[in-house]
């Protein structure tokens, strides 16, 4: 699996179900293992960065940047891991995590009112001013019961999006 242009093997198959906790079928593997040949264009057997902003729908989604550092530099076995989050069988806890780590910009397990402005600054540009963002912010925390002081870990994303039928999910074409 290290140089794309192998073939994959029914142990790889296998192996990158496990690895994904299940949240694709064999079929989607080998679809996902496709695509995944296609980005990979110099077939070093990993996904760069620039190789992920040659897909469109990528490039323009204002959370890109923020997501680039999750991804560049992917395997398969990592880029189906990290795609497992918006599999229609990946558990509510799965994607609250994954959630969680779009918003953990620094990785260190918390999450504070500066990490969420600027998820919320990415996905609002210039459409509201930044004490609006601030203001907006404060209310959707003190409504859940947290305060712009309140360090947010993976639990208290799951307490607040747990709630509100969270629906995450992208279908893999199988040929």
């Amino acid at each position: 699996m290290g140089n794309t242009s192998s073939v994959l093997t029914q142990y790889d198959i296998e192996d990158v179900q496990e690895h994904s906790n299940h949240t694709f079928s064999q079929q989607e593997i080998v679809s996902l293992y496709q695509r995944f040949c296609q980005l990979d264009r110099n077939g070093g057997g990993f996904i760069a960065a620039d190789e992920f902003m040659s897909v469109p729908e990528f490039a323009v989604n204002p959370l890109s940047q923020r997501l680039l550092r999750m991804l560049d530099g992917l395997n398969f076995k990592e880029f189906v891991a990290f795609l497992s989050a918006f599999s229609s069988r990946a558990s509510l806890q799965q994607k609250v995590e994954f959630i969680f780590k779009v918003y953990d910009s620094d990785g260190n397990g918390k999450v504070t009112f500066t990490e969420m402005l600027d998820i919320l600054r990415d996905l609002t540009g210039q459409f509201i001013s930044e004490q609006q963002r601030e203001k907006v912010l404060s209310e959707v925390l003190e409504e859940a019961g947290y305060t712009k002081d309140s360090l947010l870990v993976p639990a208290d994303f799951m307490k607040i999006l747990g709630s509100q039928g969270l629906k995450m999910e992208v279908e893999v074409p199988v040929d």
